[in-house]
């Protein structure tokens, strides 16, 4: 008790408390100003540079489209701008943390708040703060701003500058009504027209109707598709009934759009229209989905890496090395490139070895946050 009374008496608690908080507090604001500033200084630079390289590129084609510069400005490159600048939002945190910490390290401003009685994990506080608006903006605008901007921006190149849907299509199964099997060995979208073309009909386990044909057109305007050279046979008990033909028009519930679009189109797609086309082709049999799925849980595990960046850049940048920033920044694109190459890998892995989606776009955030973990345990305390 009379210890405590003397602390008290000393003005201890009066005068050193007080004076604390204020000094977080600066330090908070002033971590997640930097922080943030150099990210956006950084996102501005690099979209200024990628905007320039794609005029540059597409220069040619700009000059003959029939699109007026603000159609050009407006509905391509603010979404251009938009689409990427979130393509390569985490890699640029990652970037910024790196900048920044390593300055702070080389300037030893960390050794003086370690020095200061400011533990480690309270410096990284303002670093996570900063991380987690970052990471809920990536994600209001991957699931409500970012379909509709790429709605229009894909709109305006399948019009101006490529074609709407994938130009060969290889061995198409689709599923148009319960026991209504169409086939394509290969399909053409520009010219409309599939090859190797059969529509089967089954009842129960057994195949009851065959429609075989050398290529199937399909009629924009009349909404159906024109087959030639075809062969249909129909089952009855044990008897087989066969009719030969030249041309034959049918009536069947698809179209072009169904059986091939580029995967790309998956990005315009709002969540609750996503999910319904997940569920329409599943219902079809459609095998061609992995795109669509492994786009659907990239859009909430993508923004998260943003966590990932945040905890290896602190902790490989606030220890004050002899090559400094160079040293830090090679490091970082080093496990850049690594969690790019992770990333690649297990989606190839989900679209040709089965690899379930969900766990195809996570693996790379779990395995790097273990590596932040490991290299956090090495920081400077």
């Amino acid at each position: 008790m009379k210890f405590r009374h003397w602390l008290l008496a000393t003005g201890y608690f009066r005068i050193r408390i007080p004076e604390l908080r204020p000094v977080l507090k600066t330090l908070d604001r002033y971590i997640i100003r930097q922080f943030l500033g150099t990210f956006f200084f950084i996102l501005v630079t690099i979209m200024l540079i990628a905007v320039v390289f794609d005029i540059s590129e597409k220069t040619e084609d700009f000059a003959k489209m029939k699109a007026s510069t603000s159609e050009i400005v407006l509905e391509y490159y603010l979404n251009f701008i938009i689409y990427y600048s979130n393509l390569f939002s985490g890699l640029l945190i990652f970037l910024a943390v790196l900048l920044f910490t390593s300055r702070l390290a080389h300037r030893t401003e960390v050794i003086a708040m370690l020095s200061g009685g400011v533990s480690f994990p309270r410096i990284m506080w303002p670093y996570f703060l900063a991380a987690t608006f970052l990471t809920g903006l990536s994600l209001i605008i991957n699931h409500n701003v970012l379909p509709a901007a790429n709605k229009v921006r894909l709109a305006f190149e399948e019009e101006h500058i490529r074609a709407t849907f994938r130009v060969d299509a290889k061995h198409i199964h689709r599923e148009i009504a319960p026991g209504s099997i169409a086939y394509f060995e290969s399909f053409n979208a520009q010219e409309k027209m599939g090859f190797r073309f059969s529509l089967e009909q089954w009842d129960g386990d057994s195949l009851t109707k065959k429609l075989t044909s050398d290529r199937a057109q399909y009629d924009s305007v009349a909404g159906h598709w024109r087959v030639s050279d075809y062969l249909l046979r129909t089952m009855d008990g044990q008897k087989e009934h066969i009719v030969k033909g030249h041309m034959l028009d049918t009536i069947i519930d698809l179209k072009p759009s169904d059986l091939g679009q580029r995967w790309e189109s998956s990005m315009a797609m709002s969540w609750g229209e996503l999910n319904a086309y997940i569920r329409a082709k599943l219902a079809q049999g459609d095998g061609s989905l992995m795109p669509f799925l492994i786009e659907k849980h990239q859009r909430t595990s993508y923004p998260f890496a943003t966590y990932v960046f945040t905890l290896i850049g602190v902790s490989i940048a606030s220890r004050k090395v002899r090559g400094g920033t160079g040293l830090h920044l090679a490091l970082g694109v080093l496990l850049i490139l690594l969690y790019i190459f992770a990333m690649k890998l297990t989606t190839v892995a989900a679209t040709n070895a089965g690899l379930d989606p969900f766990i195809a776009v996570w693996i790379p955030n779990v395995l790097f946050t273990l590596v932040g973990i490991w290299i956090y345990r090495k920081a400077p305390k």
